[in-house]
């Protein structure tokens, strides 16, 4: 399988980020991927108003990135906001392209170093996979990754594969904890894991959004057993890279963690 992970820095306006969108998966389809990855928030960054762009995964902003997905003939993920209760949000993966439709909304809320996500987000009740050309992948976001319950979830329910979108929080060891997170992820389950995560603002000399998580960059596809097929770094990128989920079977049967675990 062919994947491309597309490193973005989105802001407030919805056309604009859709036009990184068109562009990067444009880039993705012509280097053969089949799938291409887009970050957490990719609809508008935090740091701005979610609940007034908010909208229905039939509306026009996720029918866009169908049509996208559809003319490419590619499968796309990427992170939007969908309508929550009481005023609040749905933070909320779309996975759409040849034959695949479905969502994830965002179980774990960004709770902690000084940010609540819970105060705008309604949290998300079950975990999600999809099929992709006979291959099963799982979904998670941003700080689902600090929870492995999740991605072995996924790999019991038939994943070979775990993609997380993120916008994750600068600050003191946040990269090295990104880092660790998902190589651990991808030993835990035993999976394939692409980490897509909004690229440094810096990088392109846009001011922080103080406490608010936009990204860091550093995004990354692991290997079943952690090691790291491709890393980048805090600039806005586009990569491509051959996984094989054929793997999966003799891994586990090397390391098998998913058959050994207990409960308690």
């Amino acid at each position: 399988m062919r994947l491309a992970v597309a490193q973005i820095v989105t802001g407030a306006d919805l056309a604009a980020n859709l036009g990184l969108i068109r562009d990067y998966a444009t880039r993705a389809k012509t280097a053969g991927a089949e799938l291409v990855v887009f970050p957490e928030a990719a609809m508008r960054a935090f740091g701005h108003p979610l609940a007034d762009i908010a909208e229905p995964l039939d509306g026009p902003w996720a029918t866009t990135v169908r049509a996208i997905a559809a003319d490419l003939d590619i499968a796309v993920v990427a992170g939007m906001f969908t309508p929550g209760e009481g005023g609040r949000v749905r933070n909320t993966l779309l996975v759409t392209g040849p034959g695949i439709e479905t969502s994830y909304d965002k179980i774990h809320l960004f709770d902690a170093f000084g940010f609540a996500e819970s105060e705008s987000v309604d949290a998300g009740t079950a975990p999600v996979t999809f099929e992709l050309n006979g291959t099963t992948i799982g979904l998670a976001t941003c700080y689902d990754v600090r929870f492995p319950a999740l991605f072995t979830a996924n790999a019991r329910a038939g994943a070979a594969v775990n993609i997380v979108c993120a916008s994750w929080g600068a600050g003191e060891g946040k990269a090295e904890q990104w880092d660790l997170l998902i190589r651990a992820r991808a030993v835990d389950s035993t999976t394939f894991v692409v980490a897509c995560g909004q690229a440094d603002p810096a990088t392109l000399g846009l001011p922080s959004a103080g406490a608010t998580p936009t990204g860091i960059g550093h995004s990354a596809v692991v290997s079943p057993l952690g090691s790291p097929l491709v890393a980048l770094g805090g600039a806005p990128e586009l990569a491509v890279v051959d996984v094989d989920p054929s793997v999966i079977p003799d891994v586990r049967g090397k390391l098998p963690v998913l058959a050994n675990a207990r409960s308690f």
